[in-house]
């Protein structure tokens, strides 16, 4: 985040008209504005938040204002941990009140927003309150394993995905970071099984290894199809 080595922006999600805009990092209405074609922030349906850290969340308040017009269009939800408002909260009280509605994450509450679904399958282990998301679209399904540290279990909560989202920050592990490391990530993939799994929140050090070959490798190792994140990547979910 810091160097900017790789954007934070977030990641924008498109089905059937509905838009949803998953941790608004730094940067995000930048990315949303260069983007090709470029992202309208004034379609999004909703915000959702992992959890409260900067990488993730920083943009929030500028998101919100975009979404809502300024707060001219009373629309949209913002959809957080419980500690991110509660606790030290990361969105500005006037920018509350121009969002339709507020609901906090709970682990196994299926929430829609028009014609998609998604959950949060458990809490992960993470400074702060965090939460992975599994999102059903149609017949398809997404899950996305948001900043944790490997635990024994993990895998169950994401087996019946189609294409697996990883953050993976770390390439070696680190008793004072709780992050994923590729050695976890890749245990995870041959529990879970997905048809594909993306890669992506690189730290320096998955950087430094080229997450690309490292994804390769992951796809002759595991016989799963696994892709390396880039700035600006397209998914066709089709």
């Amino acid at each position: 985040m810091i160097s900017q080595l790789r954007s934070s922006g977030g990641i924008w999600i498109s089905f059937k008209g509905t838009n949803i805009l998953i941790d608004p990092g730094p940067g995000s209405i930048v990315r949303c504005a260069n983007s090709l074609p470029k992202l309208d922030p004034g379609k999004l349906s909703a915000v959702i938040l992992t959890h409260r850290h900067l990488d993730h969340a920083s943009d929030v308040n500028v998101m919100v204002e975009a979404m809502t017009g300024g707060g001219f269009k009373k629309r949209g939800i913002l959809f957080l941990p419980k500690d991110a408002l509660t606790k030290d909260s990361i969105v500005l009280k006037y920018l509350q009140g121009f969002l339709e509605k507020i609901e906090f994450i709970n682990p196994g509450n299926i929430y829609k927003i028009q014609d998609i679904k998604f959950s949060a399958p458990c809490l992960m282990k993470h400074p702060v309150e965090t939460y992975s998301l599994t999102f059903n679209l149609g017949k398809l399904r997404v899950s996305l394993v948001a900043d944790t540290q490997y635990f024994e279990g993990l895998s169950k909560f994401f087996k019946h995905a189609d294409i697996l989202i990883i953050n993976v920050v770390l390439l070696e592990p680190r008793s004072d970071i709780q992050h994923l490391d590729l050695r976890n990530a890749a245990k995870l993939i041959a529990e879970a099984k997905p048809k594909k799994a993306i890669l992506t929140h690189f730290g320096l050090s998955m950087l430094k290894a080229n997450p690309k070959k490292m994804a390769r490798e992951l796809t002759k190792g595991l016989g799963i199809e696994v892709i390396a994140a880039f700035d600006g990547m397209t998914l066709d979910l089709g």
